[in-house]
């Protein structure tokens, strides 16, 4: 059974996503000029594309694309390293005795 359009301005019923109930919500009425302006932007972007540099294209295989997966991880590693090491001045100096280690030297005086 068909929903019924009585009422509405549209010849047909749009479906929503989320359940088969009709949406009676009106759709988007669009010009020529905004026709007209998706067509320039979508021949501009045709003339962008150069079709000599998309055809070089290189393919890696897995092994080389896991290669410098693994390469990438090591210089991320190696940068993230050096930033948290910069600037830290370590000064070693000894030991305080611990609470308990002064309690078992009193204890065996």
């Amino acid at each position: 059974m068909a929903p019924s359009t009585i009422g509405s301005p549209r010849a047909s019923v749009r479906y929503s996503t989320y359940s088969t109930a009709p949406s009676l919500a009106a759709t988007v009425q669009t010009t020529d000029s905004a026709h007209a302006e998706i067509r320039d932007i979508e021949s501009g972007l045709a003339r962008m594309e150069n079709k000599a540099l998309s055809q070089q294209r290189v393919v890696l295989s897995e092994e080389k694309s896991a290669n410098l997966n693994k390469l990438a991880l090591g210089a991320k590693l190696e940068r993230a390293l050096d930033r948290r090491m910069t600037g830290q001045d370590a000064v070693m100096r000894p030991r305080n005795r611990s609470v308990q280690e002064k309690g078992d030297q009193e204890k065996q005086q």
